[in-house]
């Protein structure tokens, strides 16, 4: 499954804004690294890296073929294989357009869903992108593009329910859906499994349309912060309801068998 690159949502380009008025301090939910994205991409490199090695050694790639998407050994019981091929690559310039686009879209998003809750936005979209083909072709796949079409839809998702609070939320907004459209269709060629993609994007937008955040302008005596709605229960909450749906479609493919 090779991939383009995407598009950068730039934060510092375009900051939230708060309403008019007298402001004298504007906080941004996080300043700090983005360590997940950071985290996600050292480990589908170390994991890459090990392919090679494995395929110079004994001429085989044998975490591929350990943890790869095969539909039979899903049905036989390697269930792991719905998580696994997020960390799997099939070449170089495939594991480099996705860790490009993996850098671009998740270190900007990690700051404002923060560590945890990028974390299960990844995790939940990968899992559902590779449920989703594992239901719907008989295909092997593998790559992490399965999770980073769920931050598509994630960013999508942010920018229209803080659209009040960011500049230009409508153009960045139709840019974000042309990106996911034109890599949609990029996916009809011959070798990518789109359905993983899909199933990516719905699993990232079912999450982050319930469970994103979603920023109010608080003022105190300090200035004005941003102050998120949205409760670490109830993102724990969606977390495992969305879980639960994927894995429920994915036990009903096993037993058709």
């Amino acid at each position: 499954m090779n991939h383009t690159p995407y598009s950068q949502y730039d934060n510092e380009e375009h900051p939230p804004v708060p309403p008019a008025g007298p402001v004298r301090i504007f906080r941004r939910p996080t300043s700090e690294p983005p360590y997940v994205t950071y985290f996600m991409i050292a480990t589908c490199v170390l994991a890459f890296l090990g392919q090679l090695f494995t395929q110079t050694t004994t001429g085989a790639d044998l975490l591929a073929a350990l943890g790869a998407k095969v539909n039979p050994l899903i049905v036989a019981g390697q269930y792991w294989r719905l998580i696994t091929p997020m960390w799997l690559h099939g070449s170089v310039l495939h594991i480099a357009f996705n860790m490009y686009a993996l850098f671009i879209f998740g270190s900007n998003l990690e700051r404002y869903y923060g560590h945890n809750r990028f974390l299960l936005l990844y995790l939940i979209s990968g899992f559902a992108g590779n449920v989703i083909s594992f239901m719907m072709t008989p295909r092997p796949s593998l790559g992490s593009s399965t999770a980073i079409f769920g931050l598509l839809a994630a960013q999508a998702v942010f920018l229209y329910q803080n659209r009040t609070l960011i500049q230009n939320a409508r153009s960045l907004l139709m840019s974000t859906l042309m990106i996911a459209g034109i890599n949609l269709l990029l996916g009809t060629s011959p070798g990518i499994d789109n359905w993983g993609h899909l199933g990516g994007l719905i699993g990232g937008l079912a999450f982050a349309w319930s469970a994103g955040p979603i920023w109010t302008v608080q003022a105190d005596f300090t200035g004005v912060s941003l102050v998120n709605q949205r409760s670490r229960r109830r993102v724990a909450l969606v977390a495992v309801g969305v879980t639960l749906v994927f894995a429920a479609l994915a036990a009903l493919r096993i037993w058709m068998g």
